[in-house]
């Protein structure tokens, strides 16, 4: 069993999936910052110029805080800014990681178009020689 969870590891897919979590990783840190310190303060100053991770409805009575943070020590709190936050998110590194898989393969298409047609190979010459006898005796 080890043996064949060493063979899995050292296969280059492995490494392949390793490397694409790592950057997808970093790449999700760097799209959280865009959402939450670019595009979520636009929008918040355009319904109000709150935090739109602040919005929220309390579902208790004992809350009244302002702010998320204080108003989820004071009880429950249906917290729909922090949600949108995270869609947003999530729809912006959906589509980044669509545009990249759509010019990727567009670079395929572009390369096949681009690449060569090899010529049909001169079949072996016993091939070709019981061909030549075939074509003579069928003018027979």
């Amino acid at each position: 069993m080890l043996k064949e969870f060493q063979e899995f590891i050292s296969r280059g897919n492995v490494m392949d999936l390793a490397v694409g979590v790592i950057i997808g990783a970093a790449f999700g840190k760097i799209v959280d910052s865009l959402v939450n310190d670019i595009i979520m303060p636009i929008i918040g100053a355009i319904f109000g110029g709150l935090d739109f991770n602040n919005y929220f409805l309390p579902l208790s009575s004992a809350v009244n805080a302002t702010s998320l943070a204080e108003a989820k020590r004071q009880g429950a709190v249906f917290a729909y800014g922090s949600f949108i936050t995270v869609a947003l998110n999530f729809i912006i590194l959906a589509f980044i990681i669509f545009l990249m898989i759509k010019a990727v393969n567009d670079l395929r298409r572009r390369l096949e178009r681009e690449k060569p047609v090899a010529p049909a190979a001169a079949p072996p010459a016993d091939v070709a020689l019981l061909t030549e006898i075939s074509d003579l005796l069928a003018r027979k």
